[in-house]
């Protein structure tokens, strides 16, 4: 047995333990957890603040577990002086309210003092609104324990300088007071670019006419070079399959056909094509021209390939050799290779001249020495984010296990539960319990054994574009007019107005007087149907017969009338009516006798006999209506049954109520006067039947009694019947001879 004195309540089909004081959180460790309604939840898609959410899943793997529930309650009486304060679901915790006895609370207050002392504010309480903003905690300080450090970090400018370059090179992290910065993972990448940086400068300074063989112009020339090398490779294996083949000379150049296909178009929009064609004139010696001889596209990098190797290497040639081209490749040998070996590049965009500068002024133990004195801060910029933790929980907690260990929330008609996710509009009602949906999947699998009648439907918000859907528990109203495709409006918590239209139906019975009605609806619905479908087939039958007259059809052949079929089915019918026609005399003369409190209550036997099965089937499921499995369903792992009885079932949806008196419908559908006096004709003759086979009239009018009615004494007064005589024996005795009985 439990040490601790639970006091227990049972709501919902269940007895539920009552926390219902800072004593009670303060053992909940102690209590069973078969006794808790649930154990998990999942941190998303409930109506809760979900920063509270967040700190209640120590673990962060998106579920909020009994053991995690209890440190957060441990935590907190351990904060708190006196618990009860928890009950009052306050955004804001007195000074005085800290537990200075322990050292996590002494702590927590000085943190509280320092984040008012940040802000710059004087009082004998935090709240929530001063913990939320941690930039604004840590905007006017030059550290605050996160490791990063910024140009607000130190006065020196040449250090702000060097911690701008370095996040313009190497990028930044955001640092609490909101600001970009740097620490000590991007400040050590920083200096090793720029030393690999400088290394590879020198290497090329150190060997300069073989690295860059055009000066400054190496890096355009080389560009140019591999632009048009492949093409050059090309024309040149052309021309040696001319020389090697003089009858191929004409296939490997240009042919004017292949010209004639585009001499129509527009030839300047054509220079994808014509790229395609050879670089020039294909000629058995070999040589390059590299004036205006060749492919016009390819012009101008032959012009810029001229200009910055060519006029150099062969200054005046109007042509070059295969081996004067390879001889220019050779050349840019060092400088691919030195590119390859490139290194540092992310400091490229500083100039060699400033990498020197930087490395030079050798800034780098200062930046890492601001970083240690920013880290020295960390516990108490923790102990500031714990403040802020700790408003939360101060305010939320309790809310929390009224939504967890027990589901008082949920049972108490003036508060929500946290999955209540708003109401919908639908039909002449209003839902309450409707519950937001993550994942179909398992509610296609499980929300049937709820035995509750959901209707599934998909939401849009026509401002936010925001999608979702929920799934909308119905317990009062007739259902007659719900169907997959209706439409309705749906209100969240936080008044957001969505369009929602049904999708999917789970039915289930939703009241015992619903489901007394419903053999007759089913039935009025069976006898619609089925004159629906038999005026639709006379109706096809009938344009089928005028199509075929229409189009000249032959008409199909007659049958030849059967008297001997016809006349036992005439026959049949004949038996049947006849054998109706008797029971029903039967039964009208056993009725007929009836008094009229009688023939009450056999109206009421015939309905209880055809609705009675309903309603016992539809008490039987709704009395173990059950939330649970549409909460598990949604993510939760729910450990007692959620019950969900009529009484409380007709709270959870409100159904319209028009009143009595109401102006008449100005368009309703006028009856003539025939019909009128037809249907007091009938009334008139009803009630006449009623008071003549009661006998009310006799009653009414003290006459004698109608003469149908059968006086009892009358018919029971003894008659004597006479005794007939015995008559004569006239039997003879037939004598049998022995012979006669061998024979």
């Amino acid at each position: 047995m439990n040490e601790y004195d639970w006091k227990f309540s049972t709501i919902g089909g269940k007895s539920r333990v009552n926390i219902v004081s800072g004593e009670d959180i303060r053992h909940l460790g102690e209590l069973d957890q078969k006794l808790w309604t649930v154990l998990s939840s999942p941190v998303t898609g409930l109506e809760f603040n979900e920063k509270t959410l967040k700190m209640l899943d120590a673990n962060g793997d998106g579920r909020i577990h009994v053991n995690e529930v209890i440190s957060a309650a441990n935590w907190l009486t351990s904060i708190i002086d006196d618990p009860d304060l928890l009950l009052k679901k306050e955004d804001f915790i007195r000074f005085s309210s800290f537990n200075t006895e322990n050292p996590d609370g002494k702590r927590l207050l000085a943190s509280a003092k320092q984040i008012l002392s940040n802000l710059g504010l004087k009082k004998d309480s935090i709240s929530i609104a001063d913990t939320d903003d941690s930039v604004a905690i840590f905007a006017k300080t030059a550290f605050n324990g996160d490791g990063i450090i910024t140009e607000q970090s130190t006065p020196d400018e040449e250090l702000k300088d060097t911690i701008n370059k370095c996040i313009s090179s190497m990028g930044s992290k955001t640092d609490r007071s909101g600001l970009e910065g740097v620490d000590v993972e991007i400040v050590e990448s920083f200096y090793e670019a720029l030393s690999a940086y400088a290394a590879w400068m020198k290497k090329a300074d150190d060997d300069k006419k073989t690295v860059f063989p055009y000066g400054e112009k190496t890096a355009e020339a080389f560009e140019t070079v591999n632009a048009i090398k492949a093409k050059v490779s090309d024309y040149f294996m052309r021309c040696k399959l001319a020389a090697f083949s003089k009858e191929s000379a004409a296939a490997l150049d240009v042919s004017a056909s292949r010209i004639e296909t585009i001499s129509d178009k527009d030839l300047s929009e054509c220079d994808e094509i014509i790229s395609q064609y050879p670089l020039a004139g294909i000629t058995a010696d070999g040589t390059l021209p590299i004036d205006e001889r060749v492919n016009p596209v390819w012009q101008s990098t032959i012009s810029k390939l001229k200009a910055l190797v060519f006029d150099k290497d062969f200054k005046g040639a109007k042509e070059i050799t295969e081996e004067q081209w390879k001889s220019v490749i050779a050349k840019f040998g060092a400088y691919e290779a030195w590119l390859n070996e490139k290194a540092g590049s992310r400091v490229e965009a500083l100039g060699i001249d400033e990498v020197k500068a930087i490395l030079k002024s050798d800034r780098k133990s200062d930046l890492l020495k601001l970083i240690d004195e920013d880290k020295a801060l960390e516990q108490e910029a923790a102990s500031i984010d714990e403040v802020n933790k700790l408003l939360h929980l101060y305010r939320d907690f309790y809310t929390f296990l009224c939504n967890f260990v027990s589901f008082k929330d949920f049972y108490n008609p003036e508060e929500k539960a946290i999955f209540q996710a708003g109401k919908l509009y639908i039909d002449e009602r209003c839902c309450k319990l409707c519950i937001k949906v993550n994942d179909m999947k398992p509610h296609n699998a499980s929300a049937g054994l709820s035995g509750m009648f959901i209707v599934y439907c998909n939401c849009i918000n026509k401002i936010s574009s925001d999608t979702m859907i929920i799934a909308a528990v119905i317990t009062n109203g007739d259902i007659s007019d719900l169907r997959e495709g209706k439409n309705g409006l749906f209100y969240d918590r936080h008044g957001g107005v969505w369009d929602a239209t049904v999708f999917k139906i789970i039915d289930n019975p939703i009241s015992i007087s619903q489901a007394f009605w419903s053999p007759y609806r089913k039935l009025g619905r069976f006898i619609e149907n089925t004159v629906q479908k038999s005026a639709a087939e006379k109706d096809e039958k009938a344009v089928g017969e005028l199509t075929a007259k229409v189009t000249g059809s032959p008409e199909e052949k007659k049958q030849m009338f059967d008297i001997g079929k016809f006349a036992g089915i005439f026959a049949a019918l004949s038996l049947a009516v006849g054998a109706l026609t008797m029971a029903l005399a039967k039964i009208i003369e056993k009725v007929a006798v009836f008094h009229f409190w009688q023939w009450l209550v056999l109206i009421a036997v015939i309905m209880l006999a055809i609705s009675g099965p309903a309603m016992i089937l539809a008490w039987l499921k709704l009395r173990k209506r059950n939330l649970a499995p549409l909460l598990n369903a949604n993510g939760w792992a729910i450990n007692a049954a959620v019950k969900v009885n009529i009484t409380f079932g007709s709270t959870l949806t409100e159904v319209s109520s028009a009143p009595l008196v109401a102006d008449p419908d100005p368009f309703a559908d006028k009856a003539p006067l025939w019909k009128k006096i037809l249907k007091w004709l009938i009334l008139l003759c009803a009630v006449f039947a009623v008071f003549y086979y009661t006998n009310l009239l006799y009653v009414i009018t003290k006459s004698e009694k109608l003469h149908y009615i059968k006086d009892k004494s009358a018919v029971e007064v003894p008659v004597k019947i006479p005794v007939e005589a015995p008559a004569e024996n006239t039997e003879s005795m037939l004598v049998i001879a022995p012979t006669d009985l061998g024979a």
